[in-house]
């Protein structure tokens, strides 16, 4: 039985994490004390739900966060530095802190510790996240013991939600290009001066043709905007919306 722990300090650890090539030891102090912290656990680096939801909203959400008073937002995983070190890499998430809970002492005195020998994991963090604030925890959404990896309430939406329901959050930009295109480069600058983060899919990276392009945007030119999901257009077609 997976118990909530509001109310509770956090447990009393000291994390071999990686900085650069050396070993920088980072105590829960260091990590809580006279902070407002988001944590969230997860079962393994590299993992699917973990690499393509859970990590990339935290970090996509990381400003919102902020700007309703969280300092740090924290991913832990029972692995070891070198393995977080090349996740966070990987990744590219500048707004998250990786914590390496290699030996499963912090998930073992949340009370979080399960096995997941059928997986060939071993021991292993249960999915969960929690708002910690000056190392004592305040909110816990801990994913119901179901088989597999639930992934229902731990998320970034989820925790924005209880600390403001009513925060503004960033649009979700994404841009097709190609590469030397001038337009293109055109189509970002107007991002970037409206305050907009994007994700850039290029054509040629990772097998994405022409023939993909017309699929998705019904277009074969680039630069292709969509914002929140409507596709808005070409360069031209992206300051027209603005102006308007």
């Amino acid at each position: 039985m997976l118990n909530t722990k509001e109310g509770h300090k956090v447990p009393s650890v000291t994390f071999r994490t990686r900085s650069g090539n050396d070993w920088k030891d980072i105590t829960t102090d260091e990590l809580f004390a006279g902070k407002t912290v988001i944590v969230f656990a997860l079962p393994g680096a590299f993992t699917p739900t973990c690499s393509t939801t859970h990590l990339p909203r935290y970090n996509e959400l990381a400003p919102v966060f902020k700007a309703n008073g969280v300092d740090d937002i924290v991913c832990v995983s029972v692995n070891d530095g070198f393995v977080m070190q090349a996740w966070q890499k990987d990744q590219n998430a500048e707004n998250i802190t990786f914590i390496p809970d290699g030996n499963g002492e912090f998930s073992e005195g949340m009370g979080m510790l399960v096995g997941k020998e059928d997986l060939g994991f071993g021991k292993r963090s249960w999915r969960y996240s929690m708002l910690v604030k000056d190392g004592v925890i305040e909110k816990m959404f801990i994913e119901p013991e179901k088989p597999g990896d639930p992934f229902e309430v731990s998320d970034a939406d989820t925790m924005i939600d209880y600390i403001n329901p009513n925060a503004e959050q960033p649009k979700r930009v994404t841009i097709f290009t190609k590469p030397g295109c001038p337009h293109c480069t055109r189509a970002k600058n107007v991002l970037v001066e409206k305050g907009l983060k994007y994700e850039e899919i290029e054509l040629g990276q990772k097998g994405l043709s022409f023939s993909s392009l017309m699929a998705v945007t019904g277009a074969g030119t680039t630069p292709q905007v969509f914002i929140e999901g409507k596709l808005i257009g070409t360069a031209d077609d992206l300051e027209a919306y603005f102006a308007n």
